[in-house]
């Protein structure tokens, strides 16, 4: 694939993500201290509204391979529909009519809903997109890693315009970004299409191979979720330096796109599992120092972010690659693209949910309220922001060893002598 046709394909990855750091990291926060929503009622919705959309995305999936394998305009004008709900949603969630109380929660989540059902349409789609085209583990980790990196480039831009010009130009951002997006998008190389029926629903469930892959992502995408969410409440009252924040936040992704190219060439040395493993081990001895520091210390929670942020790239290019490669190997490719991503969406989502879902409520529990700096509520936080990450990603690495890499190993001198 040229670069021009890689910035083609992977030019929508820029909106999506722009759109995806202020829904998962921004708005926990922003509606505690804007509008005084208390955390136990705050992960009720974000954990109804993301389950919800969670359990959509098969459906989704299913949806999506049907208009893949139609002509281009339907395809594009389904497309550009899910943009526009996108993009108006996501004004008034983050500019709400009422201002408190039962009212804004209902608001708040009816507007989730339509917000994530709108970028699950539009990721769906353009990940089973890229996985039509097909190619080698390199192919498609290279694919991967040009959505991935036109969207730490949506995220990077995120993190700090709502600082600096505030939601209102964001919104605008981002309407601007999915235009775009879907305009290079129609130039875009596209897979032939496969004639055949389409694959059932459920065939990803029946592919060992995406069982084995997927309890691996969500171990994974567990450990990734809970400190997304609670990533502003560290740094505002652990820290306690507020002004630092869009510093963390894009020197994070800043070496998640600087690492892109690294985690191709080790894929080409290593393969694709174990180059994630290695992704794996590198957060856990990057992040478990942020344990370790105080209120003022923004210098060394920056090198965390850079060392995790060097991590996230073989997250962002990795397993995407891999799932491709078991929907080959089973012999569903240009079938069934959108029901394993369908899938495998969902159950990201699913991760978002419970860490949003269990972290804010046990958070509260435990004695913690934003703002507020007591010291049992502080160590409840440190806890569940940089420890517990550590553990499940740890245990996930353990899961990635058990039932990928050690079955490559044993199989490979069968492949070696037939």
């Amino acid at each position: 694939m040229s670069p021009i046709d890689g910035l083609r394909y992977g030019g929508l990855g820029f909106a999506l993500a722009f759109v995806a750091l202020p829904l998962y990291v921004t708005l926990p926060a922003y509606y505690a201290e804007n509008f005084g929503t208390p955390l136990a009622a705050l992960g009720l919705v974000l954990l109804l509204a993301r389950g919800i959309d969670a359990l959509a995305d098969p459906l989704i999936g299913r949806l999506a391979d049907r208009w893949l394998d139609g002509p281009a305009a339907p395809l594009l004008r389904r497309l550009a529909l899910a943009a526009v709900v996108l993009a108006f949603s996501f004004v008034l969630l983050f500019f709400p009519v009422p201002r408190a109380g039962t009212a804004l929660l209902i608001w708040c989540t009816v507007l989730l809903v339509c917000t994530y059902l709108a970028y699950s349409v539009l990721t769906v789609l353009h990940q089973a997109w890229g996985a039509r085209l097909g190619g080698d583990a390199l192919r498609q980790t290279r694919l991967n890693a040009w959505r991935e990196g036109l969207a730490l480039a949506g995220v990077l831009t995120a993190s700090v315009l709502p600082a600096l010009a505030g939601m209102g130009a964001t919104a605008a951002a981002l309407a601007l970004g999915l235009l775009a997006g879907l305009w290079l998008l129609r130039r875009a190389p596209r897979a032939e299409l496969v004639t055949g029926q389409q694959a059932a629903l459920s065939v990803a469930w029946q592919t060992p191979g995406f069982r084995r892959l997927l309890a691996v992502f969500l171990l994974n995408g567990t450990a990734a979720a809970i400190p997304a969410t609670l990533l502003l409440f560290f740094v505002r009252d652990r820290l306690q330096t507020p002004a630092a924040e869009p510093l963390f936040l894009a020197s994070y992704f800043l070496a998640a796109a600087a690492s892109l190219p690294l985690w191709l060439r080790l894929v080409a040395r290593l393969g694709a599992a174990r180059s994630w493993a290695l992704g794996m081990l590198l957060a856990i001895a990057a992040f478990a120092w942020a344990a370790l520091l105080g209120p003022g210390d923004w210098l060394g929670f920056l090198f965390v972010c850079l060392g995790s942020g060097f991590a996230l790239g073989a997250d962002l290019a990795l397993p995407g690659a891999m799932l491709t490669r078991v929907i080959q190997q089973a012999g569903l490719a240009g079938r069934a693209e959108g029901a394993f991503f369908g899938w495998w969406n969902g159950a990201n989502k699913l991760n978002l949910a419970l860490a949003a879902g269990l972290a804010l409520p046990l958070l509260q529990a435990l004695g913690y309220t934003p703002g507020q700096r007591d010291a049992t509520g502080l160590q409840a936080l440190t806890l569940a922001y940089c420890l517990l990450p550590c553990l499940l990603k740890a245990a996930a690495a353990g899961l990635l060893y058990l039932l990928w890499i050690r079955p490559e190993r044993k199989a490979l001198p069968c492949l070696q002598h037939p």
